[in-house]
């Protein structure tokens, strides 16, 4: 069975959540609308404290290319715009909208029958896509319209499509794939028309035989779309990982997917271009799976960005008496929360409970040189060398070894028996290093 060929690792999965149907959440009281939800340039607010506005009204425009509108989740009255501590423990600005009903911008259409056609030109399917806001829904929020425009020279060959979803304890992408199938289909082939290619792969990982044989069938009509069972291997779902494992194409350092002729959409991305295509519905809801084994109702709930986490743990049965770390995402990749105040955003996949025996660190000592986190990392670095040039502020150093590639999948972590916080160190230096880049082109 295919994978990617240079590292990875097999943590316990944990899908706890992997039986249990998509619910939809209740509306909060109040919504806490993040004007920064995207990799890229920030939003600007259109609107002001006071304004009423409706449920896919745009809130904040996208400050140029490389960035993504903002629409309103719900309708109601916007009592401030102020700042939040997001779930990455800083605060950031968000406008915040006192929720009074739930009423739809006109043009929105809230029917759930599929519409399979779609009459509209490439050109026209980028623009909607650009205008409803679309981002990464696996975690990146890379501005979806942006991915879909190829800088001059360069042709897409393949669409690559993620349902890996290898993170442990996450199910949201698994439920998708079962419970909308036919609009993903669907979403596959308005993306490949927008692209202008005739291939595409959807990659999905051998534990999800039920996903795998549901869009088999669903595929059946359509040659030019392959269903590719991939073995279960950490961090699969990686673009330049899951590029290898299903078209053997290595995405070289440095560079992005298109210079291989590959574009990677994530499942719930498809689905959102789909509502935004076909139901002129913005980004303003997503699947996240909220787990962990003490809680009562842990599932997979259909949620409104700007939906505090706390709401959605007290639907999930309440914060357990030994809860140790709330993580927003996966246990691999995501991060603790500082606040459970923090709100739901477009790339919130998924809100992790862990006791405090689950959560609690075991005590870091000197690197051994045993190399396990060599051998362990997909992208072929060398991150004891990279943890140590960060603790020791050697930016030049890091950049020189390649800094920039790591994609902080936490696999050298998960391997150390010295427990040494390696991804902690090569985050910071990534920040760190691409800010010195960055200064080097004003």
């Amino acid at each position: 069975m295919r994978t990617f060929t240079i590292g990875g690792i097999h943590p316990p999965e944990c899908k706890l959540t992997a039986g249990k149907s998509i619910v939809e959440m209740p509306l909060p009281k109040q919504a806490v609308v993040l004007l920064g939800q995207h990799i890229g340039a920030p939003t600007q607010a259109v609107v002001e404290k006071g304004a009423v506005v409706k449920t896919g009204q745009l809130l904040a425009k996208a400050g140029g290319f490389v960035s993504a509108n903002i629409h309103s989740p719900v309708s109601g009255k916007v009592n401030k715009i102020a700042e939040v501590v997001d779930a990455s423990g800083y605060p950031r600005p968000a406008i915040f909208i006192d929720v009074e009903g739930d009423e739809w911008e006109e043009g929105i259409i809230r029917s759930d029958k599929l519409e399979r056609e779609c009459k509209l030109e490439p050109e026209e399917i980028v623009r909607k896509i650009n205008e409803a806001g679309i981002v990464g829904m696996g975690g990146a929020c890379f501005p979806a319209h942006v991915k879909l425009t190829p800088p001059p020279g360069k042709k897409a060959e393949i669409l690559v499509v993620n349902g890996v979803e290898c993170e442990p304890y996450l199910t949201a992408d698994h439920r998708l794939m079962l419970e909308k199938g036919p609009e993903i289909i669907v979403g596959i082939r308005i993306l490949m028309k927008a692209l202008n290619v005739n291939k595409a792969v959807i990659g999905i990982e051998c534990n999800k035989p039920d996903a795998i044989e549901l869009l088999q069938h669903l595929a059946q009509p359509y040659p030019e779309i392959e269903v590719m069972p991939l073995k279960m291997h950490y961090p699969q779902g990686g673009e330049k990982q899951l590029i290898e494992a299903t078209t053997g194409r290595q995405v070289p350092s440095g560079c992005l997917p298109i210079e291989v002729g590959a574009v990677v959409q994530n499942v719930g991305t498809i689905f959102a271009v789909y509502e935004a295509v076909q139901k002129n519905k913005p980004l303003f809801e997503r699947i996240v799976t909220v787990t962990g084994k003490s809680l009562t109702n842990a599932g997979n709930f259909r949620v409104r960005m700007g939906t505090p986490i706390k709401e959605l743990i007290d639907f999930a049965g309440g914060l357990p008496e030994n809860a140790g770390k709330v993580i927003s995402g996966g246990p691999m990749m995501g991060k603790a929360l500082a606040s459970l105040d923090a709100p739901v955003a477009k790339g919130t996949s998924g809100v992790l409970v862990m006791d405090e025996a689950e959560s609690k660190r075991g005590q870091a000592s000197d690197c051994i040189r045993c190399a396990k986190c060599v051998s362990a990392c997909p992208m072929g670095l060398e991150p004891y060398l990279l943890g140590a040039l960060s603790e020791h502020k050697d930016w030049e150093g890091a950049e020189k070894v390649h800094m920039m590639d790591c994609i902080e999948c936490g696999c050298c972590t998960f391997t150390c028996p010295a427990n040494r916080p390696l991804l902690d160190y090569l985050r910071i230096g990534k920040a760190k290093v691409g800010a010195l880049i960055r200064s080097r082109k004003q």
